[in-house]
Formats: structure tokens, C-alpha cells, sequence
């Protein structure tokens, strides 16, 4: 950041659709303006900015302009030399000064979670066309093939499901075939958190269960899809504030004589924040199914081993031998697992006191959480609070 002071504040645009109600909008124009704010910018949220570039006679309405950039911006800010910074990755416009979240890594991101709870068999559901679709699809299938296996797509129409959704009817009939294709239990990616919902509400009506069955991983992180109702969903914190954050920041230098970088700027995603949709490893074994959907439900009340045993009706040394031949793990491991996933949700999305967050996730105090956390992600549960947050903020 240049942070130099000059005798006139300068004057930025930002476009960013605000009225869409998406995390990525809100995250990337919070990004912008904390760059903004200590550059000492005089910011100004406008929905067409080339209607005042066009009307500007003479003077510069602006001095910079951040924006999901359409034709017509392009082609206004080119006429009047103002600097433009696109943040759009399916913008029809070629040749921008470009920062963009780095879609392959998180299609990377997506398929090491799923082929490390087990998995060996693997779905992605994205848009026809859209840029952000095609790079998560090449990071995710790549994934998947260098692992020795292969992962089957269905595509649709974004246009066709907004709005009154002309295609809807069809759209969840194609669903349904894609899934009656599947060989369970499966890994899915989806393209974006809300239509992990769709596939949610598909999958229940053919009686599959969500993570036992099929584990799905979306991207955005949109915490009000993500939150409710259950299953949680698992997504990827694409890291859409820092995105705005560096595009404010390149705008910065170009305003200052600059050049455009040659190629888009890429922004790795900030995490993948686990949930309910991918809690449970995937088992071929029958038995160790039903133990780890019952442990998937339960872990959260102070069941022990014995419990799950007898939810599968069967005997102890049984079910430990079947568990460890199938994911390698103890049935008291897996549900101390599931506990501290929980607990890392609790700690990240909350400020709930910690001793509150032990009970919840089924531990039987808070001293007995504190060492287990310590033992299993090596660092204290205040520690990780602190870390996460510093990378909620961009720090």
C-alpha cells in the first residue's frame, strides 16, 4: 500500500452488484474499503459508473474505478483514461487488470478433504459456461485422477434457475438421474454453497444420507446457507475480502503510473471450514456404516464405544477389528474426532467461552477438552481461536 498522502483525496467508484445479497459482493467491497480507508480515498458505491464517466466533460469523475466490469464500463474507462481494476472472472471483457480468487486450488482444496475422509468415489456439479466452474472442475479432477481415480460432472444452466427458474422441473430431474448413477458412498464439489442445498433436498428424497452416503463439499462459504438448516455444509472460504483488498491495492498503483499486470492476480482461498456434510468417513463395510452414521448423530451427547456397539448390534472386538480394517481408525478415535471438528466449528464461528464449547461437542469438561485439542491439532484450543480469526480478518 502506498499510503501517500496527496493535497486532493482521491475519488473511487466500486461496482460490485451490491444488491445481490452474496458473501463474495459484501466480503470483496469490505476488502476495498479497508485498503481505501487508509489510503485516504474518497469511496462512492455506484451501480452504472460509466453513465458519469460519459457524462463527464473534461474532468475525471473519478480517478480509479474497482468492478464486476461489463462491456460498457470497459469501454467508457478506456475513452476517459480512468485506471479499472475487474474483480468479474466471467467478465466478457479481455485484456483488464485483473484480481481474481484462485478457482483451481480451491477444486484442489475440495478433493484432498474428500479423498482424506475416505472416498473413492467422486462427483462436481457446476455451471455450463462460467469461468470459476471450469477452473474449480480442472483442480478437482486433476486431484482425483492423480489419486488413480475418476470423478463423474453434471452441468447446468445458471440462467435457466434464477429469476421464476423456466428449467427448475428439469433441472432436478437431471439430478435425480445423475445421482441414480452413483455408486455410494461418494464425494461430491459443488460449484456454490446454495446449490448444495438443491442436491441436499435430492438426495433425501432418494433416501441417501448427507455425510454418510454422500459427502458434499461446496465454495463460498456463505455462512447463512451454510449454518442452516441440518446437515451444516462443508465450503471453502474463497477469501473474497482479500480479493477486494488487493484489487483496491493494485488500483492503487496503477492510479500512481503503474502498469497492468500481464496476467490476473490470484488470490488462494483463506480455508475449507469443515461441517456436518462431510463429517463421516466413507466405509464400504456395511456395519462400519451404520456405526458411523449413529456416531455422526450422537457424538455430541456423551456416548462411549459401548453405545455405538450396541446400536449395530454386535460385539466389541467385532466391530473394533471391521473399523480399523475399513478407515484405520478406533471407534473411540473416530468419535474424539468427530467431537473436535465440532468444537473447531464452535471455536471459529462463535465467541462462545470455551468451557461451553467442551460441553457441547460432548467432552466431559473443559480440562479434558483442552488436553485432547492439544494432543490431536498440537496447538491449544485459544490458540487456534486466535490463528483463525487472524485469518477471518486478512491479518
Amino acid at each position: 500500500m502506498k499510503g501517500k498522502q496527496t493535497s486532493q483525496r482521491r475519488r473511487v467508484a466500486i461496482a460490485l452488484d451490491m444488491d445481490w445479497a452474496f458473501r463474495r459482493h459484501q466480503d470483496t467491497y469490505a476488502g476495498c474499503h479497508t485498503y481505501a480507508e487508509n489510503a485516504g480515498w474518497e469511496c462512492f458505491i455506484h451501480p452504472a459508473p460509466e453513465r458519469i464517466l460519459s457524462a463527464a466533460r473534461g474532468a475525471r469523475a473519478f480517478d480509479g474505478i474497482i468492478a464486476r466490469v461489463g462491456t460498457g464500463l470497459a469501454e467508457a474507462a478506456m475513452k476517459t483514461g480512468v485506471p479499472i481494476v475487474n474483480v468479474w472472472l466471467n467478465s466478457p471483457v479481455k485484456g483488464l487488470p485483473n484480481v481474481f480468487p484462485d478457482s483451481r486450488t480451491a477444486g484442489v482444496m475440495a478433493a484432498e478433504h474428500l479423498l482424506g475422509r475416505g472416498f473413492r468415489n467422486f462427483g462436481f456439479l457446476g455451471f455450463q459456461r462460467d469461468v470459476d466452474t471450469r477452473e474449480q472442475w480442472m483442480g478437482f479432477n486433476d486431484t482425483i485422477r492423480k489419486a488413480g481415480m475418476r470423478c463423474s460432472q453434471q452441468r447446468f444452466s445458471r440462467a435457466n434457475l434464477e429469476g421464476t427458474a423456466p428449467s427448475w422441473e428439469a433441472f432436478i430431474s437431471r439430478l435425480e438421474t445423475w445421482i441414480s448413477s452413483w455408486q455410494t458412498p461418494i464425494g461430491i464439489f459443488v460449484t456454490q454453497d446454495l446449490y448444495c442445498r438443491y442436491l441436499i433436498d435430492v438426495c433425501r428424497s432418494k433416501g441417501l444420507h448427507v455425510s454418510q452416503d454422500v459427502a458434499i463439499v461446496g465454495c463460498g462459504n456463505e455462512l447463512i446457507i451454510c449454518d442452516s438448516p441440518s446437515p451444516t455444509l462443508t465450503s471453502i472460504d474463497v477469501g473474497h475480502s482479500r480479493v477486494g483488498y488487493r484489487a483496491a491495492e493494485l488500483l492503487d498503483e496503477l492510479m500512481s503510473g503503474g502498469r497492468a499486470p500481464q496476467k490476473p492476480i490470484l488470490v488462494a482461498p483463506t480455508e475449507l471450514v469443515p461441517r456436518q456434510s462431510t463429517d463421516a468417513y466413507a466405509a464400504n463395510d456395511a456395519m462400519v456404516s451404520q456405526a458411523l452414521r449413529f456416531i455422526a448423530e450422537n457424538s455430541h451427547e456423551r456416548i462411549e464405544v459401548k453405545e455405538v456397539v450396541s446400536a449395530v448390534a454386535t460385539n466389541r472386538r467385532s466391530l473394533e477389528r471391521r473399523f480399523r480394517k475399513s478407515i484405520g481408525r478406533s471407534i473411540a478415535e473416530e468419535i474424539t474426532r468427530l467431537r473436535i471438528e465440532r468444537a473447531k466449528r464452535r471455536i471459529v464461528e462463535s465467541d462462545a467461552p470455551l468451557k461451553y464449547v467442551a460441553v457441547e461437542a460432548g467432552f466431559r469438561n473443559a480440562d479434558h477438552f483442552h488436553k485432547v485439542f492439544t494432543r490431536i491439532e498440537g496447538i491449544t484450543p485459544s490458540r487456534f481461536r486466535r490463528e483463525r480469526q487472524q485469518v477471518s480478518q486478512g491479518k
